[in-house]
């Protein structure tokens, strides 16, 4: 576990800032402490380090998940921030993703993910 706790730790400093890395953080500790190592090792130090798919296709799947949830508009925005910032995706290539998703997920969710992309890029 003591590597992927580095491993979660550095993808953490790599892909967000530490305002936001902060507030996620103390959110889930607020109730249940050490709620965010589990994120951190588990899923950033754990599933983030597997083979077979780049961060990019990560951030389409979980734009995907997100947007077909619905609820979920503040970690959307977020993925939606690292998938342009990190990983390499364009504007049109988010919104095209939510156009793909619109025939599945439906209208109302896709104007959400619009509405998130609108924040996130601060428009």
């Amino acid at each position: 576990m003591e590597l992927s706790m580095a491993k979660g730790n550095q993808f953490v400093e790599d892909t967000q800032s530490p305002e936001s890395a902060t507030a996620w953080k103390q959110q889930l500790d607020e109730f249940a402490p050490g709620a965010s190592d589990w994120v951190v090792g588990a899923v950033f130090g754990g599933t983030y380090q597997r083979e077979g798919l780049e961060l990019r296709d990560r951030q389409m799947l979980n734009m995907a998940a997100l947007a077909a949830m619905g609820g979920t508009e503040p970690q959307l925005t977020g993925h939606i921030k690292t998938a342009v910032d990190v990983a390499g995706m364009t504007k049109e290539e988010v919104a095209e993703c939510f156009v793909h998703l619109m025939p599945y997920i439906g209208v109302p969710r896709t104007l959400a993910a619009m509405r998130c992309m609108k924040a996130a890029f601060g428009e």
